[in-house]
Formats: C-alpha cells, structure tokens, sequence
C-alpha cells in the first residue's frame, strides 16, 4: 500500500467499544443514515465503486489484513482507518466480512437528472414501484448498470437504497450511474414520459407481447412489487403493459429475472437501431 496516499491511521487498531466505531456503527438503521445523509458501503467491490465517486468517501474503516489484501483497491482512499476483527464484524452487514467498510455521504440526484441522463441518445431508464426486498433491489440496479442504462429510480415505498443488503446485492452498481428516490411513484412515470421516454409497465397479463413491443426509442420500464406487482392505476400511467411470454410450464418470473429480459430486450433493440450490435463487452455470470 502507499501510505503517502493513503494515511493509514496511527496506533492501534480500533475496537468495537470505539467511539467512532459505535458512531459508525448507528448506520444501520434508516432514521439515522436519512439523518446524516451517511451510509456504510460493505465489502470490496462496494468500496471500490465508492471511492470512483468525487467525494463521496468519508473514510475507510478496514481490519489491518484486509488493508494489505486490498491494498491496490484502498490506494485511492483519502484516509484508512485501522480497526480490529471484531470492530469490522460489528460494522459489516455480511456473515463473513471481508474486512473493508467505506464511510459515505449519500448519492442519490434529483428525479429531474435521473430521467434527463443521456439526452439525445437511446435512453433506457429503469422505475421501481414499491420494490422492498433489498437483495432485488439491488439486483436490479445491477443489472441496469450492465444493460446501459441512464438511470434508476426507486420510487413510492421502495427500500431504502442505503440499506446495506441493497448495496451489497448492486456489486458496486449503485455507484455506477443516477440513481433518484421518489416517493410518489406516479410523478417518477410522468416525469419520465415528459423527458420523453416511452414508459412500459411489466405486467404478466400485459396487452402486448414483449417480444412485439417497439423498443428502439426511449425507454423507461416500471418494475412492480415482487409479491403482488403494479396497482391498476399505476400501470393504467404507462403507455403499454407489456408481458414476457412464458414457454413453459412457470408460473411467473420473479423480479430480478424479469428485469433482466425486458431490460435486455430494450438495449439489443437500441443497439441494433444505432448499428453497434456485437461492440458490448462480454462478461459472465457472477
């Protein structure tokens, strides 16, 4: 590690009962990181998408093992705090930590930017009514960063994006590109249509065939509740209910799979209208 970029702190490492640590340690709950606009981002990857955001870094807290294991990760970090294996357990969400947790400053923007990135070009914008398990949440963001979209939005009474399962679960994709919160969902949709994205609402009994539907233009998808999807009048908001078609003999596919196809479907299309099929890089499953 380069200790002139990266001041590691002196002494030993932090402990549990630590105050910074306990102070650190309060994020975990909703009230308190909506409070101080600070989250706690988990694991390598996280920290890695973290410290790729101009200022969004606070400090690195990381088990003096994890600073040499990480070491080429941690190099750009303003300052890394040392603290011990019990100390990280406590401020890591997961069963086993890897032993690097970033202090950072919230990064949601404004519904107006998520929904105006990328002008002029074929836009793909992803809006989450009501989703509430973190882990899909995440996953969705995921998989919104690898199709190329221009942004997410999580809206009405979706998790909270700064849950630390919903962090984990982006795989550093929540640092990746304009992710906004709203909590009316109805002004994300108009708010999409008057940037003017085509809004189409995942729905299994949707009117029109996902493999039918124009996709080539601007695109914003509206992804429901996992258990019991869109509410009428919402979806009645979209310009098309669109629905995967099932071959089999499946019941339905969850969210995370479904986002996956339509969001596929939009980009493939998007590409091949712009003539660049073929130029994405490839990457296996993780």
């Amino acid at each position: 590690m380069n200790h002139e970029s990266t001041p590691l702190t002196p002494g030993a490492p932090l402990t549990a009962g630590n105050g910074r640590v306990k102070e650190a340690r309060k994020l975990s709950r909703r009230s308190v990181r909506t409070e101080r606009r600070l989250f706690l981002a988990d694991g390598p990857k996280a920290v890695e998408g973290a410290l790729g955001v101009p200022d969004c870094v606070v400090e690195v807290f990381a088990t003096p093992a994890a600073s040499r294991a990480y070491a080429d990760v941690l190099a750009s970090a303003r300052l890394v705090t040392l603290v011990d294996d019990r100390a990280m357990a406590s401020l890591s969400d997961s069963v086993s930590p890897a032993g690097v947790v970033a202090l950072c400053r919230h990064l949601d923007v404004p519904l107006e930017e998520a929904v105006s990135a990328a002008a002029g070009q074929p836009r793909l914008l992803v809006i989450c009514a009501d989703v509430r398990d973190p882990g899909n949440a995440g996953t969705v963001i995921r998989t919104a960063d690898a199709a190329g979209a221009a942004g997410v939005v999580l809206a009405g009474q979706s998790v909270d994006l700064y849950n630390p399962k919903t962090v984990r679960a982006s795989v550093g994709s929540a640092f990746h590109l304009p992710i906004a919160i709203e909590s009316d969902a109805a002004a994300a949709v108009d708010a999409a249509r008057a940037a003017g994205y085509t809004v189409l609402a995942a729905d299994g009994s949707g009117e029109l065939d996902l493999f039918d539907a124009e996709l080539a233009g601007p695109t914003a998808w509206l992804f429901g509740n996992e258990a019991w999807g869109l509410p009428d009048e919402l979806a009645a908001l979209a310009d098309h209910r669109v629905a995967i078609p099932i071959h089999g003999r499946a019941e339905s596919l969850n969210l995370s799979t479904a986002t996956a196809v339509c969001l596929y479907a939009s980009a493939q299309a998007q590409r091949a209208a712009r003539g660049s099929v073929g130029t994405a890089r490839d990457a296996g499953a993780h």
